[in-house]
């Protein structure tokens, strides 16, 4: 009885010290995330030095964060601040009356009149409409260039996440496979279990975030060059957006390509349009639509519909990093359900056979 009630203390007790060491890592949970999801994506490579240089695991993950740091923060942190100058000055020509988004939409209003049509028969406005779209540009130009200030103000806090990132992705890299035998040790679900939800964990978050940001990185860079070639001011900022936009499944890029090669037929442009659209449906589409499959759907082993559900979900519980976040959750809903119907069925399957093999006793 002693020794229940002791047992019983301990788990209590580890349970709330467990509660709130995760809630004092609440506020990094970001930079952590990313941390592993740097290691997890850079992992084979930092095999490849270990199994060279066996007696070297510093300078393996040194040498593999340093290929992070090239290949992928100096890149993201050059866009950004490239698109942060231009929605700066996108916001300045708002304000000056340079670009005017009632303008467009008169300009819509005038080549599509069926649109027009449709929209009113729906209850939209078209002066509401021009109205909400100014105030939208204005808002959006606006929060662009507060948030300027406030990087600049906050660029010391932001170099420090990106340092403590790497440092953890050191870590998780250098002592990736001690930490995984670590939690395999603690967690009691069973060795093979755990080696498996592991190993999916992994599998989910490689699959979605090279589905996904590759994706995204060339859907974006092919809008992007292709406005810039047909002369659309802000080619970059749109660039982003469509890059953003591709994260959604099955809608993505389209969000932005259609309703700009929309204008574009409204202004007289017919070429640039219907060269963006067939840019659009022929090159992006197809990224879309054939490889995002291919590539997150078939390593994730989820179906379509539920990488679109699960990535929308996640997108909407957690924030740009549920893009990642809702698939893995759902590829784990699968495999703990999987196992659990696996184990229900093999003891289903043993009671079974006991019971046939007692039966002929007991009728003798």
């Amino acid at each position: 009885m002693h020794d229940k009630l002791e047992t019983r203390t301990f788990l209590l007790f580890l349970l709330i010290v467990t509660i709130g060491f995760f809630l004092l890592l609440k506020p990094f949970f970001g930079t952590i995330f990313w941390a592993c999801a740097i290691a997890i994506i850079f992992a084979p490579l930092h095999t490849k030095l270990s199994n060279r240089w066996p007696q070297s695991p510093n300078r393996n993950a040194l040498l593999t964060l340093f290929l992070c740091i090239l290949v992928v923060i100096i890149p993201v942190v050059l866009v950004v601040s490239s698109v942060i100058s231009e929605g700066v000055v996108v916001y300045n020509k708002l304000q000056s009356g340079e670009i005017n988004p009632g303008h467009y939409i008169d300009s819509m209003h005038t080549a599509f009149p069926t649109l027009n049509k449709l929209l009113a028969s729906v209850g939209f406005n078209i002066e509401n409409l021009k109205s909400d779209a100014l105030n939208a540009a204005m808002s959006s130009g606006k929060f662009i260039a507060e948030h300027t200030l406030t990087i600049g103000q906050n660029a010391f806090g932001f170099v420090v996440n990106i340092v403590l990132m790497l440092y953890i992705a050191f870590f998780m890299l250098r002592d990736g496979s001690y930490l995984v035998d670590l939690m395999v040790r603690a967690l009691p679900l069973g060795d093979a279990r755990e080696r498996m939800l592991f190993a999916l964990f992994a599998e989910v978050t490689r699959a979605t975030i090279k589905g996904n940001v590759v994706i995204a990185m060339i859907q974006g860079a092919i809008g992007g060059l292709t406005l810039w070639a047909l002369g659309v001011h802000g080619a970059l900022l749109w660039g982003v957006f469509m890059a953003l936009a591709s994260l959604i499944p099955a809608v993505g890029s389209a969000l932005i390509w259609i309703p700009i090669a929309l204008y574009l037929a409204a202004i007289g442009e017919t070429t640039s349009s219907l060269i963006l659209a067939g840019v659009g449906a022929g090159v992006i589409g197809m990224l879309d639509n054939v490889l995002r499959p291919i590539l997150v759907g078939r390593d994730t082993q989820l179906p379509d519909y539920l990488v679109l559900l699960s990535t929308l979900g996640g997108i909407a519980m957690f924030g740009i990093n549920g893009f990642v976040i809702g698939p893995l959750v759902a590829a784990l809903f699968i495999a703990f359900w999987g196992i659990f119907i696996r184990d229900v069925n093999n003891t289903e399957l043993a009671s079974s056979e006991e019971s046939t093999e007692e039966s002929p006793t007991s009728s003798d």
